[in-house]
């Protein structure tokens, strides 16, 4: 098996490890129930031990799922990042080429990317575009709702870890 390392920022490690943090107790506590449950006969028709089992199946596979994150991890420090080019990690502002609007992203990986916050993946179709260019290059994407253009305007170092 290959393992490849994925970037990181710090702060989504430290969410990553958060979530398996209270997975775990989660966990622990299903577990008891799950106990208890089996501790009252039937288990055919104990719905609390069935659904419990259940819960258990779906905690397992995230915690699973966390750990192989966070072992594949490779932790970057946004705020050190060179801005000569859109790298993992930079604030990246583009101005569309249709619109004439300015968006800005900070590229980030798949596990801790977050649209909603401004940051994307650079695996997904827009960051993967935007990696490797530099302020005043060009580039198309074609996204859902058609080709997006754009040109770098910008590239900065994060204020966040």
């Amino acid at each position: 098996m290959i393992c490849d390392f994925v970037q990181i920022s710090q702060t989504g490690f430290n969410k990553l490890n958060e979530e398996l943090s209270q997975l775990e107790k989660k966990r622990a506590e299903i577990s008891k129930r799950v106990a208890e449950a089996r501790e009252e006969g039937d288990l055919k028709e104990n719905g609390a031990y069935v659904y419990g089992r259940q819960e258990l199946g779906f905690i397992d596979g995230r915690l699973g799922e966390l750990r192989m994150n966070i072992n594949r991890s490779e932790i970057v420090d946004c705020t050190t990042v060179q801005c000569d080019r859109a790298l993992f990690g930079t604030v990246v502002t583009l101005l569309d080429q249709n619109t004439q609007e300015k968006v800005t992203y900070q590229l980030l990986g798949p596990n801790d990317a977050d649209y909603d916050m401004g940051s994307i993946s650079i695996h997904s179709p827009v960051g993967a575009a935007i990696l490797g260019l530099s302020v005043g290059e060009r580039a198309s994407v074609t996204i859902p709702r058609g080709d997006f253009h754009f040109e770098v305007i910008e590239i900065a170092k994060s204020q966040i870890k």
